[in-house]
């Protein structure tokens, strides 16, 4: 749907130089080099560069009249392939290109497109919303402050009610673009998702929404402080050294972190972040920050997987390209945003969107040219373990506010939807199973023990333990809307046989560790192998290869594929077989 809120707007009529509004239409530039060289035009034919181009810059170029720019780039990062590869992104522009119709196409990346379209006509769409229809009734619209792909957002006072005279922004979706069913449903959507989420002090407050015959009108609070970009972009060319100073870097990851903690357990996945959609309340310099557009957001259940390709290529995730994701896609985002704020170029980069696409699926961000040396090993732990191209293996947002480089005694850490489904699947586990995470649970290090105690100290435990109950309850307390939409709470259902037992500590550790995350851990093995120890003391049985394949959920077929897993001296799990074990091997990756 675009973007909403105030982005401040500087018209600028000329083809070399993109304005604001060019800028929030969705293409964005390179982010310029510290030095703040960046493109005006193009350095080959010497033409203006259009405004839609990514290379296109909103500041003036800093050479001399008649000197061509080098072309630009990621500082201190090229990607080379030794031969052209067959690209993965190949059926995905075939969705985009569908999606976008005859209409030229673009020559930068672009926020990717709901794949779709249902070939209807427009004249058999219902355009209508069941919104109030007396929008001139209650507001007085001022001038226009930001502008996006299906609509533009214009400052407006009220006129009357409970804002009368209190200055709002009124995000305005033309009906004329809302060519097809997918299309309306993104509007419908975005103003469900609004209005459900409530309560959160980093999210655009949603007001009220309206149509008309021409137009859907979205009324929210107002930010005037322009963009995260905006202020990153600063910072690289003004001041800082071309890039965020890690303290000042932290308190914006963690305000994105926080309200992305609170739409994930929601059940509501953004599927959008980029520096473009935070807005700060004021110009202040510690000013809070907002997310907005939800245009491209879904609501989504635990154990539930989406399927359609949307976002902004700089930040798509591995898996969204791979067309099977959840909330873990989000945390992504995030890891792209701090990386950028880290060092003041992107992760991924190239010059059309199949090759952004090909860059995130197979290129690795690069941790050793300048500034990295000179950022904190806590820093740059953070951004690999968020850029981890497993989305199994990647932190929550909850569980990164407890990472070393962010973890503050004194901040509340957000309940965490994925010890849901943890617990979930430890209750309905084989006792063999059980016995392997417990041996696992107490071979892991004090760090990853802050964020295990925090969780288990918002479920509120009864005499040192949890049951049912307690889940239920801490759910309930954080509820709105929104997950009642997304149907979060019915993973309660299948967590019944909590209902007749209790959990205390040592337990809940068990069930509420994830294998795949500790290997993404430096001292991974050091830690498998001391829960392979204890695991050998105290839990480790004589196991037929017959009964590991059906604790596994294999076929008859693989019995060939975990023999090796148990000794031919005793009969029970060897060490690899143990790490396999812990993952949950699937008749797939048993082949690797």
């Amino acid at each position: 749907m675009g973007h909403c809120c105030s982005k401040n707007v500087s018209v600028v009529n000329t083809d070399v130089t993109t304005s604001a509004r060019d800028r929030t239409a969705g293409t964005r530039e390179s982010l310029p080099s510290p030095s703040g060289n960046s493109e005006s035009g193009d350095a080959r034919s010497g033409k203006p560069t259009p405004a839609h181009s990514f290379s296109a810059s909103p500041f003036q170029s800093p050479l001399p009249a008649g000197v061509a720019p080098s072309p630009a780039r990621t500082p201190g990062r090229k990607f080379r392939w030794p031969l052209p590869p067959p690209s993965p992104a190949k059926p995905i522009m075939a969705a985009i290109l569908r999606r976008r119709g005859p209409s030229k196409p673009v020559d930068g990346p672009t926020p990717i497109p709901e794949e779709g379209g249902d070939g209807e006509g427009e004249r058999r769409l219902d355009k209508s919303f069941g919104y109030a229809k007396n929008f001139g009734a209650k507001y007085e619209l001022g001038k226009e402050v930001g502008r996006g792909h299906f609509g533009h957002t214009c400052w407006a006072k009220g006129k009357k009610g409970e804002l009368k005279g209190q200055a709002v922004a009124v995000k305005i979706v033309s009906k004329a673009k809302m060519t097809t069913a997918i299309a309306i449903e993104d509007v419908r959507r975005e103003v469900k998702i609004l209005k459900a989420l409530s309560g959160h002090n980093n999210l655009v407050k949603f007001h009220d929404a309206f149509e008309d015959t021409n137009n859907v009108y979205v009324v929210m609070e107002l930010c005037e402080g322009g963009e995260l970009l905006d202020r990153i972009l600063s910072s690289l060319l003004q001041r800082r050294g071309g890039r965020y100073m890690e303290e000042d870097a932290k308190k914006i990851i963690v305000q994105i972190l926080n309200v992305m903690a609170f739409c994930h357990l929601q059940g509501v996945v953004h599927r959008d972040l980029k520096p473009e959609n935070f807005l700060f309340v004021t110009r202040d310099e510690d000013s809070p920050m907002k997310v907005i557009d939800f245009g491209l957001s879904d609501f989504i259940r635990p154990d539930h997987r989406l399927n359609d390709i949307v976002g902004s290529a700089y930040y798509v995730a591995p898996e969204v390209l791979h067309r099977s994701y959840n909330v873990e896609a989000d945390l992504w985002s995030i890891g792209v945003i701090t990386y950028i704020l880290l060092c003041g170029s992107r992760p991924f980069w190239a010059r059309t969107e199949s090759g952004i696409f090909r860059s995130v699926l197979r290129a690795d961000p690069n941790f050793d040219d300048s500034p990295w040396p000179a950022v904190s090993p806590e820093a740059k732990d953070f951004v690999k373990r968020l850029l981890n191209k497993d989305h199994r293996k990647r932190m929550t947002a909850a569980q990164a506010l407890t990472h070393p480089w962010l973890r503050d005694e004194n901040r509340a850490v957000p309940l965490d939807i994925l010890i849901y489904k943890l617990v979930k699947s430890y209750v309905r586990a084989t006792p063999f199973r059980r016995a392997a995470l417990k041996a696992l649970s107490k071979a892991i290090r004090e760090d990853e023990l802050v964020y295990l105690k925090a969780q288990f100290k918002l479920l509120e435990p009864r005499n040192g333990c949890v049951s049912i109950s307690n889940f239920r309850s801490a759910l309930m307390r954080n509820s709105t809307d929104a997950m009642r939409e997304s149907r979060v709470p019915d993973i309660l259902n299948v967590m019944e046989p909590l209902s007749y037992k209790q959990m205390d500590f040592e337990e809940f550790c068990a069930a509420a560790i994830n294998p795949y995350q500790l290997e993404a851990l430096e001292g991974w093995e050091d830690i498998a192998n001391t829960a392979f120890e204890y695991f050998e003391q105290e839990g480790n049985r004589v196991i037929s290869v017959e009964e590991l394949a059906r604790e596994l959920n294999l076929g008859s077929q693989a019995l060939s594929l975990v023999k090796d897993w148990i000794r031919n001296s005793d009969g029970k799990l060897s060490f690899l077989g143990y790490t396999k074990f812990l993952h949950g091997v699937t008749l797939r990756n048993t082949r690797h």
